[in-house]
Formats: structure tokens, sequence, C-alpha cells
């Protein structure tokens, strides 16, 4: 089932939770909404569920205007982040309810639960009600009755928040192989960069009721095509500052200064803006690439195996992420490493900065 919005809208009074929007989702692909809290994730699946209609615009799936068309003649799955379960029946019984709702036989519903429920680490779980499970066990049990249901549309609200790391990697990269062997068109919202990248398929980031960019996953994480899409796929968030182009060095500061990479050197002097992940800006050096800057340290915390580091650097906050233990203290003068390789450039108004031959070619 493909699916287009075409210059949907959503407004609730005076606010517009969703500006004008034109997507197309291709029929079986996967596809990931990305944003943080209140971008519009959430309200984008529900336009393209029926659960809400667009103020303007239309939706459409397979060629056909279902814009007036109610969620129950849709075919579409949804799981949302918080869980929804029959209370009264077992696991096995919320699993196989939407294949007995379609008349499947017992055998088929026996042998769909059962593939399911193994794949989600349900089976122990099957004669259990939904109150005598934890929080985890539950929402695996909603998205089981989602994947089992086999919907031609599937919409996957952050479904993997409330489970426990181990499994949640494993359905990362379980889910959209099992999707893939289905034929469904699957919408998956995420806050995390770091799953979309590891989902793939195709990705759309939002800002605040906005699609900044669409298209591949990994492309759009290479080649923002501005800042704000660049924010978006970035955590810790992206580091900026000003810097200033003379001649064939780019400058942060008077100090710290690097040579131009040669597609961009003629572009005009002036002042443009960096943008550097943090995981290239590290405290030890990375490479041929990289130059040394100096902050001082506002926030010092290990994750894990990795050292985050929030710093200043002249009138910027800036964060470094590096593997390995390295304590800092508040205050502390912090020497790290950026690799210049990884930069990206912006003009003031936020658009990538492109070789003269790429933007005219």
């Amino acid at each position: 089932m493909a699916i287009e919005l075409k210059n949907v809208t959503r407004r609730v009074g005076a606010e517009s939770h969703i500006h004008e929007t034109n997507l197309c989702f291709d029929k079986g692909g996967f596809n990931v909404l990305l944003g943080t809290t209140l971008s519009g994730k959430t309200t984008l699946m529900r336009l393209m569920a029926g659960l809400e209609k667009p103020s303007s615009g239309e939706v459409w799936f397979d060629g056909e205007n279902v814009t007036g068309v109610p969620v129950q003649r849709r075919g579409v799955a949804m799981v949302y982040q918080q869980f929804i379960n029959y209370p009264n029946f077992t696991v096995y019984d919320n699993i196989a309810s939407p294949l007995r709702v379609a008349g499947e036989s017992k055998d088929r519903v026996r042998e769909r639960v059962g593939r399911i429920s193994e794949l989600l680490k349900l089976t122990p779980l099957l004669d259990r009600l939904p109150g005598e499970l934890s929080g985890g066990q539950q929402q695996r049990t909603a998205l089981a009755r989602a994947l089992v249901k086999n919907a031609p549309l599937v919409l996957l609200d952050e479904p993997l928040a409330n489970l426990d790391y181990k499994l949640r990697e494993e359905l990362r990269d379980e889910l959209p192989r099992l999707f893939k062997d289905t034929g469904a068109t699957v919408v998956y919202a995420t806050s995390e960069p770091l799953e979309a990248l590891m989902l793939g398929g195709h990705t759309a980031t939002l800002h605040e009721g906005r699609v900044t960019q669409y298209g591949a996953t990994a492309a759009i994480y290479r080649e923002p095509r501005d800042l704000l899409s660049a924010s978006v796929f970035s955590a810790p968030p992206i580091n900026t500052a000003p810097i200033r182009k003379e001649g064939d060095r780019f400058h942060l500061t008077d100090a710290v200064h690097w040579s131009v990479p040669a597609p961009l050197r003629q572009i005009g002097d002036g002042r443009y803006t960096i943008g550097i992940r943090p995981h290239h800006v590290s405290i030890e050096p990375r490479g041929d690439d990289t130059i040394g800057i100096t902050g001082t340290v506002q926030i010092a915390e290990i994750s894990g195996s990795e050292s985050i580091i929030h710093f200043h650097l002249n009138d910027n906050s800036w964060v470094s992420e590096s593997h390995g233990i390295h304590p800092y203290k508040v205050g502390d003068s912090a020497h790290l490493f950026m690799n210049v390789a990884r930069c990206f450039y912006f003009h003031p108004g936020g658009k990538l900065v492109t070789p003269p031959e790429a933007a005219h070619g």
C-alpha cells in the first residue's frame, strides 16, 4: 500500500500542528519519521491512519483518495509507545484477536501466534493476563498483535521505547527484515537518530510540524540539505559556531583555522556556520585532518564506555563524545581535537554550502 500526503495540513484552533506537507511512501517500504517530541510525528501517523482528518489536503492510498474514509476501513495496524491491550484477554488471545476477526482457521491462528510469540520472547507468557505482565511485556504483546495482523499499512509510534536494551537492539535488527517479508508499508516514528540509522530504509526529518528533508536514511545523515535537518539527525546535538572564510582558510578563531576543502575553494569569502557532530570532537586526535581546540568544561559525564564533555568554545556551547573513560571536572580547561574533514558548512540562512560546480551541474 503506497501512502501519499498531498498538501496536508493539521490545525487546532490557531495552532498549526502540521504545516503543508507532501510525502510519498512506496509500497512495501520501511520509512522513519525522525524528530523530537512535539515535532509532529504522531499527528502525521494519525492522519495516515484516519484517526484525525487533515485541515486541508488529501491522504491517498494506492491511488485512491481516502481522506474521509474511517480508520476501520483502511487496513491499518498501529502500535503506540504506550501499550494498549485487552485487559480480560490472555496474551495469546490478545495476539490472536485480529486473526479471529478476519476468520482465520484455528491452525492458522496457532501457527501465526506461535511464530510472532517466539520472535518477541512471549511464548512463556501466553496464558497470562496483561495485568500480570511488566510494561515491557505488555508492549511486546501490543507489537505482536500488530505484526500478526498482516495489515498492508503498519504505523509504529516509538514502539520499542519501553523495552529493555537487549530486546530493543534485537528488534531494531529484526523488524525491517520481518516487514519486508510481509510486503507491508511501514512508518516508524522515533526521536533517536541512532535508531533511524539502524533501521535504514528512508527517513523524513521533522521539526515543529514541518518535514525538513526526506530520502534514503544514510544519505540524509551524510548529506543534510540544511542545518535544521543536520540538527534533527544528531544526538547529542550537533555543534555549531560562526566561522569566516578568508582566501583558502576557514577561521574559527584567530588561533584556530584550517585549509578550505578543495571543492569549496571557489565560494566567496565571508561568514558561514560550521556544524560538526560530537563524536568527531574527541579527547584524542583521530586522523590527519584533526586540529586542536581548547574549551572550558561545563559538564562532564560518563555514559557506559563513552565520555561526554560539554564545554565552552568562545561564546558557543559544544559537546565532545569520546570512547573510553576520561574524567574531567567542571571548570577544567579541556584540550580537544576536531576532525575538520567531518565538518558541514552552512550559509548564514542555514542552507548547506555546495561546491559551485555541484550547484550548477
